[in-house]
């Protein structure tokens, strides 16, 4: 449904070397480097990090999320870690979490610099 998401940075290229290794773990590469903006992806770009240099910090409660696919539970994992290396916020470990309509494995991190929370999932029964 969606074709890309847009995330504002005070400080892209310290953003972009942090989401590079934690997007790494999902199989998403640096695609697309310009002056004021960053695109990660597989085949295209899906993620951008935009700089806005005044940007100053969300709360915590904004409600943003976006959740990224995992190829699988050993993904979500490397996903965590990385995020973890990169000094950002456990807001829920890696672990088999209850939506909706199906089980599925998640993590849940807060990368500090906008506050959003991501998550990367593999439904279960895909590992």
């Amino acid at each position: 449904m969606l074709d890309h998401v847009s995330v504002a940075v005070a400080d892209l290229r310290a953003s972009a070397a942090a989401y590079e290794n934690v997007l790494g773990a999902l199989n998403l590469t640096r695609l697309v480097e310009r002056p004021a903006t960053v695109g990660f992806g597989k085949n295209y770009p899906e993620f951008w990090l935009n700089a806005r240099p005044g940007l100053k910090p969300l709360p915590a409660d904004t409600g943003i999320h976006i959740c990224l696919r995992a190829a699988n539970e050993d993904a979500v994992n490397a996903f965590h870690a990385e995020a973890m290396k990169a000094g950002w916020t456990d807001a829920g470990a890696p672990g088999p979490r209850q939506a909706a309509m199906t089980l599925y494995y998640a993590a849940f991190v807060g990368s500090g610099r906008q506050q959003a929370r991501g998550g990367g999932l593999s439904p279960q029964g895909l590992t």
